[in-house]
């Protein structure tokens, strides 16, 4: 499988211009005088591409749609195209990006998992923003904070755009939603030697960890870790009270907690009260229940 380290050989494998900056690089797509298909290959960069009435040949009956679609590094990327699309696209190097980081939160990931369909008025927002682009983009003009700028504000309608499409289609999202809450449940089946964690259930799903948060933040109006911690200390109460074999260092073990004080300032933290003093309130209240 190729692969391509910098932009100037992928520009030109694909046949679109010679980029002007090793770290960032704009351009127009001119699909009649593109590579149209291709066998999968992988970039050692990041690419935002938006292209109009795109046709995917690989796909049966395909109808044009107008998208934003990524590629990460060490994603194998192939493609079969119909030559009437029009788009935009934005490269960014891994150094870009690492230096920038906080700016770019967790879009460039997405393209792992779905495609982002624009609107016509998104499609007209995305464009305004790359005439921008590449009005500082050219030798004369090349501005770096001003372009970095302008990526952020991509960025940043991208994540909105996400968050109208995980509303506009919830059945697909909601499956995930699920999946989540399922695989959060059959955690604990079997013996453990840690908590939780998002990154472990993203990867169960097959799913980037701030792809997995968006779309349970969004459907359940908590964050994933939220939800996990919720679950945790419904799940040692629940030990707490009906679990009379195991002592509270016991009941911090079985549920993946490394140390027991560590345990005890969650569950403090989480429910205003130690694991000791929850217990001897569920036990003071089942008595007085009993006698009444």
């Amino acid at each position: 499988m190729k692969k391509f380290l910098d932009f100037k050989t992928y520009n030109q494998y694909i046949g679109i211009a010679k980029p002007l900056d090793n770290d960032i690089d704009i351009g127009y797509y001119d699909a009649p005088n593109m590579l149209l298909k291709s066998e999968p290959v992988m970039i050692d960069f990041y690419r935002i591409s938006i292209k109009i009435n795109f046709i995917d040949k690989s796909v049966p009956n395909a109808k044009p749609i107008t998208a934003v679609f990524f590629n990460s590094p060490e994603l194998a990327t192939g493609w079969d195209a119909e030559p009437t699309y029009t788009g935009m696209y934005v490269q960014l190097s891994k150094k870009f990006i690492e230096e920038n980081r906080f700016l770019f939160k967790n879009y460039l990931d997405y393209g792992q998992h779905e495609t982002l369909y624009l609107t016509k008025k998104e499609t007209e927002e995305i464009t305004t923003i790359f005439s921008l682009m590449i009005k500082y983009y050219s030798k004369e003009t090349q501005n770096t904070d001003v372009l970095l700028s302008y990526v952020n504000v991509l960025i940043s309608l991208v994540e909105a755009f996400y968050s109208r499409q995980f509303s506009t289609n919830p059945k697909q999202y909601n499956r995930i939603v699920t999946d989540f809450q399922q695989s959060l449940k059959d955690y604990y089946n079997e013996p453990v030697n840690k908590i939780p964690t998002v990154q472990y259930f993203a990867n169960k799903l097959g799913l980037t960890s701030n792809y997995l948060g968006d779309i349970i933040k969004h459907f359940t109006q908590k964050s994933a870790i939220e939800n996990i911690h919720e679950f945790v200390i419904n799940k040692a109460k629940e030990m707490l009270q009906n679990r009379t074999d195991l002592n509270n260092t016991e009941v911090a073990y079985e549920l993946g907690f490394e140390y027991p004080n560590y345990f005890a300032k969650f569950f403090k933290k989480q429910v205003n009260l130690t694991p000791k003093e929850y217990r001897l309130q569920v036990l003071s209240q089942q008595y007085n229940a009993e006698r009444m």
